[in-house]
């Protein structure tokens, strides 16, 4: 009988989750991930496809799984359902309520597939952990998964926007682009203004209304990287 090592199991498990989230991967690409060369990519492949894994080569491409083929639902190991329940309290701080639902609800269904030693020791941390209150309390926002729909979806949103002043209100129609996490102000949306006919910082506190249009605009060849580097120095939130 053959025996692998645990690191061998690892990225073997690891490799196959990652051949059915892409629909190609290459042997060079696994290689470098894992940091191990593609003559032990090849290996591990071959590994997969005597264990009755349906691995298909696309020849000069890459490898990936055939269609309709689903991997068993997935086991955490205790130290990934660690940091998911300390992610939970972190994001439990935010100031979008929606982030907050929707990862309380996704991580729900994470741990009632938890193994039983697992689940136990993840409910003793989660009373073990606290974080520490703001000094001050800012102002909340619930519109966080919707804008975050919208941009991926290149859906137009048409907000009601207040000013930094708290007196005037806006109807802007916006293309988003990218989301900005602040320190001081929480989460901000990066998207492009039709009213202002510029790309503008929108803080999501300040969003009175949201309305996810059907329209969609062309997606913006800009990388977010390169919007960060104009804006270093010359950054003020949009009045």
């Amino acid at each position: 009988m053959k025996f692998y090592d645990a690191t061998r199991i690892s990225r073997l498990t690891a490799i196959l989750t990652g051949l059915q989230g892409k629909k190609l991967v290459t042997a060079s690409e696994l290689a470098a991930k894992f940091s191990v060369s593609v003559r032990t990519i090849y290996r591990d492949l071959k590994t997969l496809e005597l264990a009755g894994v349906p691995v298909y080569t696309e020849e000069g491409k890459g490898y990936s799984l055939m269609d309709g083929y689903k991997l068993p639902p997935v086991m955490f190991t205790e130290r990934e359902a660690n940091t998911l329940i300390t992610i939970e309290h972190l994001i439990s701080k935010t100031k979008d309520t929606s982030l907050i639902e929707e990862y309380r609800a996704a991580l729900d269904k994470i741990k009632a597939v938890l193994r039983a030693g697992t689940k136990e020791k993840a409910a003793l941390l989660s009373k073990r952990i606290a974080i520490s209150p703001a000094i001050a309390a800012n102002p909340s926002s619930n519109s966080l998964i919707q804008i975050q729909a919208a941009l991926t979806g290149y859906k137009i949103l048409k907000i009601r926007y207040e000013s930094g002043n708290h007196e005037n209100l806006t109807e802007r129609e916006i293309e988003p682009f990218a989301l900005y996490y602040s320190l001081e102000e929480s989460w901000l949306v990066i998207a492009f203004c039709r009213l202002r006919n510029d790309f503008r910082m929108f803080r999501l506190d300040r969003i009175r209304s949201l309305t996810m249009s059907e329209q969609t605009f062309t997606p913006h060849e800009m990388t977010l990287a390169s919007y960060l580097e104009q804006k270093q120095k010359k950054y003020t939130p949009d009045k």
